[in-house]
């Protein structure tokens, strides 16, 4: 029976974008709401700024993660263009190239000799991609579906401040929107890590300190600022 492994790489191009939106939006919109709130304005413009820091952010990640990923996809296009130049205008050069990587990684130069000439025959392009550019179908950059999943998570992630800016009293609203921020940061962390192989605890914390230091230094400025304004 074939044995088929699961490895945590085939998630990382979705995971990566999908955490860095749900954190991104729960932390900036959660500091922007308990800015704002410490300034002591009323609930409407306290709502206000979350609803726009929601939209904002949505669409800066979406733009920002499409930009940063197309970027790679254009810089992963042209490597593989002058690979299939080369491959068309000097195969040979091109299969002692492939070789020598394999004699790197330990083979002895006839199996390595062996093993490039028969990947080549199969298919050159793919071989030259995986072993010398290091590219593969899963680590492939994805601008689309980077850009839809950081701006659907920031979206949900910011969606909590915003909904407790709507509903709760204004006098505990600052509180609530931390502390349930906090909380929220810490299961997110917990999870990333738990996904990615890495120490839940510790995901945890750097999420939770981070999110937690953002939301004071907020709340700061927006009481400096109230108090004088």
């Amino acid at each position: 029976m074939h044995h088929i492994e699961r490895h945590r790489t085939t998630h990382i191009g979705w995971l990566r974008a999908s955490v860095l939106g749900a954190n991104d939006g729960l932390i900036s919109t959660a500091s922007l709401v308990v800015g704002v709130a410490a300034s002591g304005v009323p609930r409407s413009a306290v709502l206000i700024s979350g609803v726009a820091g929601l939209v904002a952010g949505t669409m800066s990640m979406a733009a920002g993660e499409y930009v940063s990923v197309s970027s790679q996809a254009d810089t992963e296009a042209a490597d593989l263009a002058r690979e299939r130049r080369e491959l068309a205008t000097d195969e040979e050069a091109e299969r002692a190239e492939l070789a020598a990587i394999y004699v790197d990684r330990g083979l002895t130069p006839p199996l390595a000799a062996q093993v490039a000439e028969q990947l080549m025959a199969k298919d050159a392009l793919e071989a030259h991609a995986r072993d010398e550019l290091g590219l593969s179908d899963t680590t492939a950059a994805r601008p689309l579906q980077a850009a839809l999943a950081s701006a659907v998570s920031f979206a949900v992630g910011a969606l909590l401040p915003v909904v407790i800016s709507a509903v709760v009293p204004r006098a505990l609203l600052a509180v609530l929107v931390t502390t349930s921020t906090l909380a929220l940061l810490g299961v997110l962390g917990a999870v990333a890590a738990r996904v990615g192989g890495a120490i839940m605890w510790r995901g945890a914390f750097r999420v939770t300190f981070w999110g937690a230091l953002a939301m004071g230094l907020s709340a700061l400025v927006g009481r400096l600022f109230g108090a004088t304004v």
